[in-house]
């Protein structure tokens, strides 16, 4: 499908970008990242508000520090999407330096009964499925973009791993059923609000809501569940890729049991990286009824 519009611009300039080397696409990021705290923007505001909330017996100077690094990372993760979307698959896998916990991901495969993978948005995700993608066959949900015509962009970027993405609506879901049954892998990035079924549980000690979907998967497929993330080395050094099994039971019966115990997995990898987490996200913005929105 041709691109149009705005995703012919962002192509444009991430194939631009392309050229430049991971330390560089870094250097840029930091750029960016310290031209968003100078300007107010809001990324800098909801990345404060997530300290505040996440992180209380932190010292002020200590959240301040952890919302800052967090706009570097995130502005990290932003350009470079120019490698992950356009060099070759081989030479982004070549800038893994290490995989702590594959033979977790290979001893579940061998189980035979699929693969749930809770991905995160924490460090490096693109890289994260590029690399699993290529033991397995790997299948997502994706919610199209606010800029529709940027769907064409972002199934093109993600798919070039192999991995087959699927629109997050009804006949999504059953593919997913579909590929756990036949022994695939299902990755999915648990960690937003979602805008329609779901369960307020905590997250860092604070109520969020969270999707229900996962834990049926479990519960219904019995699938083993691991939890990945790709962490980002300094200096445009690459990454190194961290895998753990899942115990807490993510697919208990009861969706808030469910949804608590997956947010738990995800807090336990969030606080041995913090400032690699996505606090630039509004993920306490959807509130139980008459709670006031903390980003307001």
């Amino acid at each position: 499908m041709p691109l149009r519009g705005r995703a012919r611009a962002v192509n444009t300039a991430l194939r631009a970008l392309s050229h430049l080397s991971l330390p560089a696409l870094h250097r840029l990021g930091n750029a960016a990242a310290w031209l968003t705290e100078r300007l107010g923007r809001e990324e800098w505001h909801v990345a404060r508000v997530n300290a505040d909330l996440c992180f209380p017996d932190w010292s002020e100077a200590e959240r301040r520090q952890l919302a800052r690094a967090a706009l570097r990372e995130n502005a990290r993760g932003l350009v470079e999407l120019a490698a992950a979307w356009q060099w070759p698959v081989s030479r982004v896998l070549g800038l893994i330096e290490s995989v702590e916990g594959a033979d977790v991901v290979d001893d579940a495969l061998a189980e035979g009964r699929g693969l749930l993978v809770i991905a995160p948005h924490h460090g490096a995700w693109e890289v994260l499925q590029m690399w699993l993608a290529q033991r397995v066959r790997l299948n997502a949900l994706y919610r199209p973009p606010r800029w529709k015509e940027l769907e064409a962009l972002l199934n093109r970027g993600r798919s070039r791993s192999g991995a087959v993405f699927w629109p997050a609506r009804a006949s999504g879901i059953r593919a997913l059923f579909k590929a756990l049954k036949a022994g695939e892998a299902v990755g999915v990035l648990p960690d937003q609000s979602p805008p329609g079924e779901g369960v307020f549980v905590p997250f860092f000690g604070r109520q969020a809501k969270t999707m229900t979907l996962f834990g049926k998967l479990a519960e219904r497929t019995g699938a083993p569940v691991v939890i990945g993330w790709a962490e980002r080395l300094e200096g445009g050094a690459g990454f190194r890729l961290h895998w753990q099994r899942v115990t807490e039971p993510v697919g208990d019966p009861d969706p808030e049991v469910a949804a608590a115990a997956l947010n738990r997995a995800i807090e336990g990898v969030v606080r041995l990286k913090p400032a690699q987490y996505q606090w630039t996200y509004r993920r306490f913005s959807r509130r139980p009824e008459g709670w006031v929105n903390p980003y307001e």
